[in-house]
């Protein structure tokens, strides 16, 4: 059966995963949603800004948030870097500077 703005993800245990495919700006907002931060999502190899209307990005696929004592280090590596590759992505402040990778996600969060 084909979904129109879903694409097959790769088979875990239970079977394909269906994934909404979305812009880089949907993405960010997604993040933030769920996250309680803002981020800006940047290429991999030369750091620049990617285009908030790129398009065929996967969702994130994470309802709850990271439990705040974790780093921003910790988030990036467990939740964003294994989902898109490719990309690399700044974690922003409450005042909209990026964090550094030992903050708390309680500190970004503004908490």
């Amino acid at each position: 059966m084909v979904v129109p703005g879903f694409k097959p993800a790769e088979h875990d245990s239970r079977g394909p995963t269906l994934l909404r495919v979305a812009t880089i700006k949907h993405v960010e907002g997604q993040i933030a949603a769920v996250e309680g931060f803002a981020v800006r999502i940047r290429h991999g190899r030369d750091h620049r800004d990617v285009r908030g209307d790129k398009q065929n990005t996967p969702g994130y696929r994470y309802k709850r948030r990271l439990t705040g004592t974790k780093t921003v280090k910790d988030w990036r590596d467990g939740r964003f870097v294994k989902h898109y590759p490719g990309y690399d992505v700044d974690v922003l402040t409450p005042r909209g500077k990026v964090a550094h990778g030992r903050t708390l996600l309680d500190t970004v969060r503004g908490f």
